[in-house]
Protein backbone atom coordinates (compact mmCIF):
# COMPACT_ATOMS: atom_id res chain seq x y z
CA UNK A 1 0.00 0.00 0.00
CA UNK A 2 2.62 2.79 0.94
CA UNK A 3 5.11 1.41 -1.85
CA UNK A 4 1.87 2.14 -4.15
CA UNK A 5 1.41 5.67 -2.69
CA UNK A 6 5.09 6.20 -3.51
CA UNK A 7 4.59 5.21 -7.28
CA UNK A 8 1.56 7.40 -7.58
CA UNK A 9 3.36 10.68 -5.83
CA UNK A 10 6.31 9.96 -8.12
CA UNK A 11 4.33 10.06 -10.86
CA UNK A 12 1.99 13.45 -9.91
CA UNK A 13 5.54 15.32 -9.66
CA UNK A 14 6.71 14.07 -12.75
CA UNK A 15 3.28 15.56 -14.55
CA UNK A 16 3.61 18.34 -12.93
CA UNK A 17 7.53 18.93 -13.61
CA UNK A 18 8.22 18.15 -17.30
CA UNK A 19 5.88 21.37 -18.28
CA UNK A 20 7.81 23.24 -16.19
CA UNK A 21 11.05 21.28 -17.33
CA UNK A 22 9.59 22.32 -21.53
CA UNK A 23 8.51 25.88 -20.53
CA UNK A 24 10.88 27.65 -18.72
CA UNK A 25 13.73 27.35 -21.21
CA UNK A 26 11.62 28.76 -24.34
CA UNK A 27 10.72 31.16 -21.65
CA UNK A 28 14.12 32.14 -20.84
CA UNK A 29 14.78 32.20 -24.71
CA UNK A 30 12.32 34.89 -25.16
CA UNK A 31 13.38 37.00 -22.73
CA UNK A 32 17.00 36.74 -23.60
CA UNK A 33 15.94 37.40 -27.60
CA UNK A 34 13.48 40.50 -25.85
CA UNK A 35 16.51 41.47 -23.81
CA UNK A 36 18.84 41.62 -26.87
CA UNK A 37 16.49 43.59 -29.78
CA UNK A 38 17.59 47.10 -27.84
CA UNK A 39 21.26 46.13 -28.41
CA UNK A 40 20.35 44.64 -31.79
CA UNK A 41 18.53 47.70 -32.71
CA UNK A 42 21.39 50.11 -31.66
CA UNK A 43 24.17 48.04 -33.32
CA UNK A 44 21.75 48.72 -36.70
CA UNK A 45 22.30 52.75 -35.78
CA UNK A 46 25.78 52.44 -35.20
CA UNK A 47 25.84 50.10 -38.37
CA UNK A 48 24.13 52.74 -40.42
CA UNK A 49 26.54 55.45 -39.24
CA UNK A 50 29.40 53.39 -40.36
CA UNK A 51 28.25 53.26 -44.03
CA UNK A 52 27.88 57.26 -44.03
CA UNK A 53 30.68 58.87 -45.70
CA UNK A 54 31.35 62.59 -44.49
CA UNK A 55 32.41 64.37 -47.41
CA UNK A 56 35.77 66.45 -46.60
CA UNK A 57 34.29 69.85 -47.30
CA UNK A 58 33.88 72.73 -45.18
CA UNK A 59 31.76 75.38 -45.87
CA UNK A 60 32.94 79.40 -45.14
CA UNK A 61 29.78 81.05 -43.52
CA UNK A 62 30.23 84.55 -43.08
CA UNK A 63 28.99 85.21 -40.02
CA UNK A 64 26.96 88.85 -40.62
CA UNK A 65 26.54 89.75 -36.78
CA UNK A 66 30.61 88.40 -35.90
CA UNK A 67 31.84 90.47 -39.32
CA UNK A 68 33.88 87.08 -39.87
CA UNK A 69 34.20 84.49 -41.87
CA UNK A 70 34.00 80.83 -39.50
CA UNK A 71 34.68 77.27 -41.61
CA UNK A 72 31.86 74.89 -40.99
CA UNK A 73 32.34 70.77 -41.44
CA UNK A 74 29.77 70.06 -44.60
CA UNK A 75 27.49 67.96 -41.95
CA UNK A 76 27.59 70.45 -39.25
CA UNK A 77 26.49 73.19 -41.54
CA UNK A 78 23.56 71.29 -42.64
CA UNK A 79 22.31 70.80 -39.10
CA UNK A 80 22.83 74.42 -38.57
CA UNK A 81 21.03 75.10 -41.53
CA UNK A 82 17.91 73.04 -41.01
CA UNK A 83 17.94 73.64 -37.11
CA UNK A 84 17.16 77.20 -38.10
CA UNK A 85 14.98 77.18 -41.37
CA UNK A 86 12.38 74.61 -39.92
CA UNK A 87 10.91 73.97 -36.43
CA UNK A 88 12.57 70.54 -34.84
CA UNK A 89 8.73 69.73 -33.59
CA UNK A 90 7.81 69.42 -37.42
CA UNK A 91 7.59 65.64 -38.39
CA UNK A 92 10.73 63.91 -39.24
CA UNK A 93 10.14 63.11 -42.70
CA UNK A 94 9.14 66.69 -43.51
CA UNK A 95 12.79 67.77 -41.38
CA UNK A 96 13.98 65.62 -44.16
CA UNK A 97 12.80 67.48 -46.80
CA UNK A 98 14.09 70.32 -45.67
CA UNK A 99 17.94 68.60 -45.53
CA UNK A 100 17.36 67.55 -48.92
CA UNK A 101 16.84 70.89 -50.19
CA UNK A 102 19.59 72.66 -47.91
CA UNK A 103 22.24 70.10 -49.06
CA UNK A 104 21.10 70.16 -52.79
CA UNK A 105 21.25 74.06 -52.24
CA UNK A 106 24.44 74.37 -50.88
CA UNK A 107 26.11 71.49 -53.45
CA UNK A 108 24.90 73.36 -56.11
CA UNK A 109 26.15 76.81 -54.79
CA UNK A 110 29.19 75.94 -54.14
CA UNK A 111 30.22 73.85 -57.43
CA UNK A 112 28.71 76.76 -59.69
CA UNK A 113 31.06 79.01 -56.91
CA UNK A 114 33.43 81.59 -58.96
CA UNK A 115 35.17 84.98 -56.92
CA UNK A 116 32.65 85.83 -54.18
CA UNK A 117 31.73 89.75 -52.81
CA UNK A 118 31.81 88.76 -49.48
CA UNK A 119 33.98 90.07 -47.02
CA UNK A 120 36.80 87.78 -45.24
CA UNK A 121 36.44 84.70 -48.16
CA UNK A 122 32.95 83.66 -47.61
CA UNK A 123 30.94 81.57 -49.66
CA UNK A 124 27.75 82.00 -47.82
CA UNK A 125 25.72 84.38 -45.29
CA UNK A 126 24.23 83.03 -42.92
CA UNK A 127 21.13 84.71 -43.43
CA UNK A 128 18.13 84.14 -45.97
CA UNK A 129 20.74 85.72 -48.43
CA UNK A 130 21.89 82.11 -48.99
CA UNK A 131 20.48 80.25 -45.75
CA UNK A 132 20.13 80.91 -42.12
CA UNK A 133 22.71 79.26 -39.99
CA UNK A 134 23.17 79.35 -36.22
CA UNK A 135 25.95 77.32 -34.68
CA UNK A 136 25.90 74.47 -32.12
CA UNK A 137 26.21 77.31 -29.54
CA UNK A 138 24.03 79.38 -30.84
CA UNK A 139 21.14 76.38 -31.33
CA UNK A 140 21.61 75.67 -27.41
CA UNK A 141 21.09 78.88 -26.33
CA UNK A 142 18.19 79.55 -28.41
CA UNK A 143 16.14 76.01 -27.90
CA UNK A 144 17.34 75.91 -23.68
CA UNK A 145 16.40 73.29 -22.26
CA UNK A 146 14.50 71.57 -25.46
CA UNK A 147 17.89 71.05 -26.99
CA UNK A 148 18.89 67.91 -26.45
CA UNK A 149 15.70 66.15 -28.19
CA UNK A 150 15.79 68.87 -30.97
CA UNK A 151 19.20 68.37 -32.05
CA UNK A 152 19.23 64.82 -32.15
CA UNK A 153 15.75 64.71 -34.61
CA UNK A 154 17.64 67.45 -36.63
CA UNK A 155 20.55 65.00 -36.83
CA UNK A 156 18.87 62.56 -37.32
CA UNK A 157 17.20 64.17 -40.67
CA UNK A 158 20.53 64.48 -41.61
CA UNK A 159 22.26 61.22 -41.22
CA UNK A 160 18.74 59.17 -42.64
CA UNK A 161 19.08 61.37 -45.41
CA UNK A 162 22.95 61.21 -46.02
CA UNK A 163 24.42 61.71 -49.35
CA UNK A 164 21.16 62.40 -50.74
CA UNK A 165 20.37 65.52 -53.20
CA UNK A 166 17.80 66.79 -55.63
CA UNK A 167 18.43 66.32 -59.10
CA UNK A 168 16.77 67.64 -62.47
CA UNK A 169 18.13 66.18 -65.67
CA UNK A 170 21.44 64.93 -64.40
CA UNK A 171 22.20 68.06 -62.36
CA UNK A 172 21.71 69.40 -58.64
CA UNK A 173 18.68 71.51 -58.70
CA UNK A 174 19.90 75.44 -58.42
CA UNK A 175 17.35 76.74 -56.84
CA UNK A 176 15.70 74.25 -54.26
CA UNK A 177 13.46 77.51 -52.49
CA UNK A 178 11.36 77.14 -49.63
CA UNK A 179 9.00 79.12 -47.71
CA UNK A 180 6.79 79.03 -44.64
CA UNK A 181 3.26 78.79 -45.54
CA UNK A 182 1.07 79.21 -48.98
CA UNK A 183 -2.08 80.45 -49.53
CA UNK A 184 -3.09 76.95 -50.67
CA UNK A 185 -0.95 76.67 -53.72
CA UNK A 186 2.56 77.62 -54.97
CA UNK A 187 3.66 79.77 -57.17
CA UNK A 188 5.29 79.65 -60.45
CA UNK A 189 8.90 80.58 -60.35
CA UNK A 190 8.06 82.58 -63.32
CA UNK A 191 5.18 84.87 -61.67
CA UNK A 192 7.17 85.58 -58.97
CA UNK A 193 10.93 85.87 -60.20
CA UNK A 194 10.09 86.29 -63.99
CA UNK A 195 12.38 83.40 -64.95
CA UNK A 196 10.49 79.82 -65.88
CA UNK A 197 12.28 77.24 -63.81
CA UNK A 198 10.67 73.88 -65.10
CA UNK A 199 10.54 72.01 -61.12
CA UNK A 200 9.33 74.97 -60.27
CA UNK A 201 5.44 75.29 -61.27
CA UNK A 202 2.52 75.86 -59.12
CA UNK A 203 0.56 72.64 -57.36
CA UNK A 204 -2.05 73.16 -55.00
CA UNK A 205 -0.93 72.94 -51.42
CA UNK A 206 -4.26 72.66 -49.18
CA UNK A 207 -2.20 71.34 -45.98
CA UNK A 208 -0.94 74.81 -45.48
CA UNK A 209 -4.78 75.77 -43.97
CA UNK A 210 -3.59 74.75 -40.50
CA UNK A 211 -0.99 76.95 -40.40
CA UNK A 212 -0.57 79.76 -37.77
CA UNK A 213 0.37 82.02 -40.43
CA UNK A 214 -2.31 81.35 -43.01
CA UNK A 215 -4.15 84.07 -42.57
CA UNK A 216 -2.87 87.66 -40.20
CA UNK A 217 -4.34 91.15 -40.65
CA UNK A 218 -1.96 93.78 -39.32
CA UNK A 219 -2.41 97.55 -39.44
CA UNK A 220 -0.76 100.35 -41.13
CA UNK A 221 -1.10 103.97 -40.98
CA UNK A 222 -2.92 105.79 -44.28
CA UNK A 223 0.37 108.11 -44.29
CA UNK A 224 2.68 105.18 -44.27
CA UNK A 225 0.74 103.23 -46.97
CA UNK A 226 0.73 106.86 -48.90
CA UNK A 227 4.34 107.68 -48.38
CA UNK A 228 5.67 103.41 -49.22
CA UNK A 229 3.60 103.90 -52.11
CA UNK A 230 4.01 107.23 -53.09
CA UNK A 231 0.13 107.58 -53.89
CA UNK A 232 -2.69 109.44 -52.15
CA UNK A 233 -5.65 107.13 -51.05
CA UNK A 234 -8.87 108.13 -51.39
CA UNK A 235 -10.61 110.02 -48.35
CA UNK A 236 -13.11 107.76 -47.96
CA UNK A 237 -13.36 104.61 -45.73
CA UNK A 238 -13.79 101.40 -47.31
CA UNK A 239 -11.71 98.89 -49.47
CA UNK A 240 -8.55 99.80 -51.20
CA UNK A 241 -7.44 99.34 -55.24
CA UNK A 242 -8.56 96.41 -57.47
CA UNK A 243 -6.73 93.28 -58.29
CA UNK A 244 -6.52 93.10 -62.19
CA UNK A 245 -4.63 90.11 -62.49
CA UNK A 246 -3.87 86.81 -60.60
CA UNK A 247 -1.29 84.47 -61.10
CA UNK A 248 -1.16 80.76 -61.60
CA UNK A 249 -1.01 80.40 -57.87
CA UNK A 250 -3.67 82.46 -56.88
CA UNK A 251 -2.01 85.52 -56.08
CA UNK A 252 -2.12 89.03 -57.42
CA UNK A 253 0.11 89.38 -60.30
CA UNK A 254 -1.30 93.17 -60.64
CA UNK A 255 -3.47 95.64 -58.54
CA UNK A 256 -4.32 98.83 -59.76
CA UNK A 257 -5.02 101.90 -56.84
CA UNK A 258 -6.45 104.85 -58.35
CA UNK A 259 -4.23 105.40 -61.60
CA UNK A 260 -1.55 103.56 -60.60
CA UNK A 261 -0.73 99.76 -61.30
CA UNK A 262 1.66 97.83 -59.02
CA UNK A 263 2.72 94.30 -59.06
CA UNK A 264 1.83 92.60 -56.06
CA UNK A 265 5.75 91.80 -55.25
CA UNK A 266 6.41 95.55 -55.22
CA UNK A 267 3.47 96.05 -53.32
CA UNK A 268 4.60 93.19 -50.84
CA UNK A 269 8.02 94.69 -50.40
CA UNK A 270 7.17 98.20 -49.87
CA UNK A 271 4.76 97.36 -47.28
CA UNK A 272 6.70 94.87 -46.06
CA UNK A 273 3.81 91.80 -46.48
CA UNK A 274 4.05 88.56 -45.74
CA UNK A 275 2.26 87.38 -49.22
CA UNK A 276 1.02 88.59 -52.62
CA UNK A 277 -2.17 87.10 -51.54
CA UNK A 278 -3.53 90.59 -49.85
CA UNK A 279 -6.34 92.73 -49.55
CA UNK A 280 -6.67 95.87 -48.14
CA UNK A 281 -9.49 98.35 -46.61
CA UNK A 282 -9.31 101.81 -45.19
CA UNK A 283 -10.75 103.22 -41.54
CA UNK A 284 -9.98 105.96 -40.64
CA UNK A 285 -6.27 107.39 -40.41
CA UNK A 286 -5.45 103.48 -40.73
CA UNK A 287 -4.94 100.64 -42.87
CA UNK A 288 -6.07 97.02 -42.64
CA UNK A 289 -4.61 94.45 -44.58
CA UNK A 290 -5.20 90.66 -44.66
CA UNK A 291 -2.37 88.49 -46.09
CA UNK A 292 -2.84 84.64 -46.92
CA UNK A 293 0.19 82.64 -46.64
CA UNK A 294 4.36 83.67 -45.76
CA UNK A 295 6.73 83.71 -47.77
CA UNK A 296 7.75 84.07 -51.36
CA UNK A 297 5.42 81.14 -52.44
CA UNK A 298 8.08 79.32 -54.52
CA UNK A 299 9.32 75.59 -54.21
CA UNK A 300 8.41 73.76 -50.94
CA UNK A 301 5.99 75.18 -48.11
CA UNK A 302 7.01 74.29 -44.81
CA UNK A 303 3.78 73.62 -43.64
CA UNK A 304 2.46 72.01 -46.68
CA UNK A 305 5.68 69.38 -45.70
CA UNK A 306 4.21 69.45 -42.40
CA UNK A 307 0.58 68.62 -43.53
CA UNK A 308 1.65 65.72 -45.97
CA UNK A 309 3.96 63.88 -43.85
CA UNK A 310 1.41 64.02 -41.04
CA UNK A 311 -1.01 62.28 -43.85
CA UNK A 312 1.84 59.23 -43.93
CA UNK A 313 3.51 60.49 -47.48
CA UNK A 314 7.76 60.34 -46.70
CA UNK A 315 10.36 63.12 -47.47
CA UNK A 316 10.53 61.72 -51.07
CA UNK A 317 7.00 61.61 -52.05
CA UNK A 318 7.18 65.69 -50.36
CA UNK A 319 9.82 66.41 -52.52
CA UNK A 320 7.88 64.95 -56.20
CA UNK A 321 5.11 67.00 -54.98
CA UNK A 322 7.12 70.37 -54.98
CA UNK A 323 9.85 70.11 -57.29
CA UNK A 324 7.78 69.00 -60.21
CA UNK A 325 10.07 66.12 -62.53
CA UNK A 326 13.16 65.49 -60.01
CA UNK A 327 14.80 62.72 -58.47
CA UNK A 328 16.69 62.20 -55.82
CA UNK A 329 19.97 60.97 -56.27
CA UNK A 330 23.29 60.42 -54.29
CA UNK A 331 25.75 63.74 -54.12
CA UNK A 332 28.81 61.26 -54.48
CA UNK A 333 29.96 62.64 -57.90
CA UNK A 334 29.60 66.09 -57.11
CA UNK A 335 31.15 66.35 -53.69
CA UNK A 336 33.60 64.50 -55.37
CA UNK A 337 34.92 67.07 -57.90
CA UNK A 338 34.59 69.72 -54.82
CA UNK A 339 37.33 67.66 -52.69
CA UNK A 340 39.40 67.59 -55.84
CA UNK A 341 39.41 71.39 -55.89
Amino acid sequence: MRKGIIILTLFVAIIILIPAVIVLPFSHAKDMKADQMPNKSKQNVEKQKSKVKTPNITVSVYRENLKKTQKVPFNDYLVGVVGSEMPAKFDLEALKAQTLAARTYIISHLLGLGSTSLPDGGQVTDTTQNQVYKNDQELRKIWGKDYSWKIKKIRQAVLETADQIIMYKGEPISTPSFFSTSNGYTEDAKDYWSSNIPYLQSVSSPWDKASPKYKVTEKQSVSTVEQKLNITLPSADGPIGKVTKRTEGKRIATFKIGNKTFTGREIREALNLRSTDFSMTKKGNQVSIKTIGYGHGVGMSQYGAEGMAKEGANYKQILSHYYKGTSIQNMEPFTKRLEDK
